[in-house]
């Protein structure tokens, strides 16, 4: 993307992590006119245990980086849009015995759009964050026609997180700058270290959920969704053992089944009798072919005709090929080869070699 940086106001989402700090510092070398913010989320617990993002350690790392390089900072209370849009959903996607992925529907439903809201009361162009995908602008020199934007994996592909900003807009792709989509994560440690930001080694980055603790997570569950206990039976009909809500457990979960005589996978759910359903066969949990109901394109342009596309049905997973099928305002797709445990509520995203497609939500 071609864009003038003198003086250009731009915020930057700031978690307190090595990730946006780099962004941060990049952009300010490039000379936009960063102002820092940092969202503050809800957080959950008797002990009011803190998450990633709401941590006051967190908040004093980023502030302490905008104090370093002169750049306005501020703390955003968005607790309650963030538990109407993501935890809401969360919640209702497990009562309802799908597995959710917050973290996509955060980026389309919430940050984003908050970080848009801010950028224009400080009449600011652009919004920046650290995540790693890139950006590409297509026809920027063809008059009366707007430029079309693409979403490209990083170059970093283990760090590549187009998968989780797959649902994001044409409109929303226009106001955006990602400056870390050609580096690698120890290019930006490295970027953070030249400054003299040397304690981000020194921090354990989570991989919690950023409203709750992994540790909390089943508590959560119970006051929030809470507990029924029902039957454990496998795929011949056999009872093997009880459990406290269909809502623990996602398809294809092999871990916290606490049956002997494993492994077993969760295969399958009967909402109406309680019953989550086991096997020892992994291959059970193989399928060549899955419905996607709602889908989006980041083009904006509705699939007329079937494409070949590469496909992730989870974020850490090996894209894979196949073939996407529209029929009516849904999506079919039938793999080259069997998938493992495409779950009902997690998102298929599509991809052209490196381009993302968009997403669809697994039924």
């Amino acid at each position: 993307m071609t864009i003038k940086t003198k003086k250009q106001k731009i915020i930057v989402g700031l978690s307190g992590g090595v990730d946006s700090a780099a962004a941060l510092i990049l952009l300010k070398k490039q000379g936009f006119n960063p102002i820092g913010v940092t969202l503050k989320l809800p957080r959950w617990g008797k002990n009011k245990k803190e998450n990633a993002n709401s941590h006051s350690q967190s908040i004093e790392i980023a502030q302490k980086i905008c104090r370093k390089f002169k750049i306005p900072y501020f703390v955003i209370d968005a607790a309650k849009d963030f538990d109407k849009k993501v935890v809401n959903y969360f919640i209702t996607e497990l009562k309802n015995n799908r597995t959710p992925n917050p973290c996509v529907v955060c980026n389309r439903d919430f940050k984003f759009k908050k970080l848009f809201e801010i950028a224009k009361k400080f009449k600011a162009n652009y919004v920046a964050t650290g995540h790693y995908a890139r950006l590409r602008q297509q026809n920027p020199k063809i008059k009366n026609q707007k430029p079309k934007y693409e979403l490209l994996t990083a170059k970093d592909k283990k760090k590549d997180q187009s998968y989780m900003l797959s649902g994001l807009s044409q409109k929303d792709l226009s106001k955006i700058i990602l400056p870390l989509g050609n580096l690698t994560k120890d290019e930006a440690y490295k970027i953070t270290k030249k400054e003299g930001l040397n304690f981000f080694k020194r921090i354990k980055q989570s991989q919690d959920f950023c409203f709750v603790s992994g540790k909390l997570l089943t508590k959560f569950l119970k006051e929030q969704v809470g507990a029924k206990k029902g039957k454990i039976i496998d795929e011949n009909g056999n009872i093997l053992g009880t459990h406290e809500g269909r809502h623990f457990f996602t398809i294809g979960q092999r871990k916290g089944i606490k049956l002997p005589n494993g492994p077993y996978f969760v295969f399958g759910f009967d909402k109406k009798k309680n019953i989550v359903y086991v096997t020892k066969n992994k291959k059970n949990l193989f399928k060549k072919e899955i419905i996607v109901y709602p889908s989006h394109l980041i083009s904006n342009e509705k699939l007329k005709k079937p494409i070949n596309a590469l496909v992730k049905t989870r974020y850490q997973q090996e894209s894979t090929p196949a073939k996407i099928i529209p029929q009516g305002n849904k999506l079919k797709i039938i793999f080259k080869k069997p998938v493992f445990s495409p779950t009902p509520g997690q998102f298929a995203v599509f991809y052209k070699k490196e381009i993302c497609l968009g997403n669809g939500v697994i039924n």
